[in-house]
C-alpha cells in the first residue's frame, strides 16, 4: 500500500511527460522523413536516401557557417563571462540600490528577440543612430550594412548588451549565497581583494558560472532573430550562421530536403555539445558536496 502511495504521483506526471515526448518526437520523425526524399509536390516524391546529407555536409556554405557560429559563441563567453562576473562584483550588497540594481539589469531580458534587433539597426545607423552616428562622427566610418567588421562589432555588441545581465543575475546570486563567515574569516587574516576573490567567491561560484556558460554557449549557438533581424546575414554571407543558414536553405531556396537533411546535423552538433556541458555541471555538482 506505501508502495502504490508513493508512486501515485506519476499518474499525474504522466499527462505532461506524453504532451512533451509527442512533441518532440513527431516532429522529428517527420524531418527524418524529409531528409530521405526528394518532393516534388503533394504525393509525388522519391526516397533518395542519404544524398540530401551527402550534399550539405560537402556544401561550403554550412563549412563557413560553423566557423562563424563557433568564433562567435566563443567570443560571447570570453566577453560575458568575465563582464557579468564584474558587474555582480560592482553591484551594491544591500539597501535600495539592490533593487534598482536588479531591475536595471532585467530590462534587457524582458524585450522581446526581435524588437532587440529593431533597436540596434535605429542605434547604429550611420546617419540616425547615436552610435553610428557617434562613431562616425569621429572620423571612424562605420556602416554594418556595408562592411563585415562593423557588421560583426553590431552583432557582438548587441548580444552582450543583452545577454551579459543574465550573466551578472546569475554570478550576484552565487556570491549571495556565500556566508558571512567566510569574509569573516579573510579579514581576520588580512587578505586583499583579489584573494577573497580567487579564494572565496570565485570556488563558491563555479556551479552558476558553469550553469551560465552552458546557457550562454547554447543560446549563442542556435541564435538566430538577432542578427537576422540586425544584419539579414550580411553583408554578403558575414554574419551568416548556422540558423540563418538552415533558414535560408529551407525557405530562401525552398529546400526542404536538404533543410532537413541540415536540422538534423544541426541536431548531432548541437546534442554532444549538450551532452560534455551536462557532464561538466554533474562534476561541479560532485565537486562542491566534497
Amino acid at each position: 500500500m506505501n508502495k502504490w502511495q508513493d508512486n501515485r504521483a506519476w499518474f499525474l506526471v504522466m499527462p505532461l511527460l506524453l504532451i512533451v515526448a509527442l512533441s518532440a518526437i513527431i516532429p522529428l520523425i517527420m524531418v527524418v522523413n524529409t531528409s530521405v526524399q526528394d518532393i516534388f509536390g503533394p504525393g509525388n516524391r522519391v526516397f533518395v536516401g542519404t544524398e540530401w546529407f551527402e550534399e550539405v555536409l560537402s556544401d561550403r556554405r554550412l563549412h563557413d557557417a560553423l566557423r562563424r557560429q563557433l568564433t562567435f559563441s566563443g567570443l560571447v563567453l570570453l566577453i560575458e563571462i568575465p563582464l557579468g562576473v564584474a558587474i555582480a562584483l560592482a553591484m551594491p550588497k544591500r539597501g535600495w540600490g539592490v533593487s534598482v540594481s536588479l531591475v536595471v539589469l532585467a530590462l534587457p531580458l524582458v524585450i522581446p528577440w526581435n524588437v532587440i534587433g529593431t533597436i540596434w539597426i535605429i542605434f547604429t545607423r550611420p546617419d540616425i543612430g547615436l552610435l553610428g552616428v557617434l562613431v562616425n562622427g569621429l572620423g571612424i566610418q562605420f556602416d554594418h550594412t556595408a562592411a563585415a567588421l562593423d557588421a560583426w562589432v553590431s552583432v557582438m555588441l548587441m548580444e552582450v548588451w543583452h545577454w551579459t545581465p543574465l550573466v551578472a543575475l546569475l554570478a550576484y546570486a552565487g556570491l549571495r549565497a556565500i556566508p558571512d563567515a567566510y569574509y569573516q574569516a579573510a579579514r581576520i587574516d588580512g587578505a586583499s581583494a583579489w584573494a577573497v576573490f580567487r579564494h572565496i567567491q570565485l570556488p563558491k561560484m563555479r556551479g552558476v558560472l558553469m550553469i551560465a556558460v552552458l546557457l550562454r554557449f547554447m543560446d549563442s549557438f542556435l541564435i538566430y532573430a538577432e542578427p537576422f533581424v540586425l544584419t539579414g546575414g550580411g553583408p554578403g554571407n558575414s554574419t551568416t550562421f548556422l540558423s540563418t543558414y538552415l533558414v535560408k536553405l529551407a525557405v530562401g531556396q525552398s529546400a526542404p530536403g536538404p533543410a532537413a537533411a541540415f536540422s538534423l546535423i544541426y541536431f548531432l552538433i548541437v546534442l554532444p555539445i549538450c551532452l560534455v556541458f551536462y557532464q561538466a555541471l554533474q562534476n561541479v555538482g560532485t565537486g562542491d558536496k566534497r
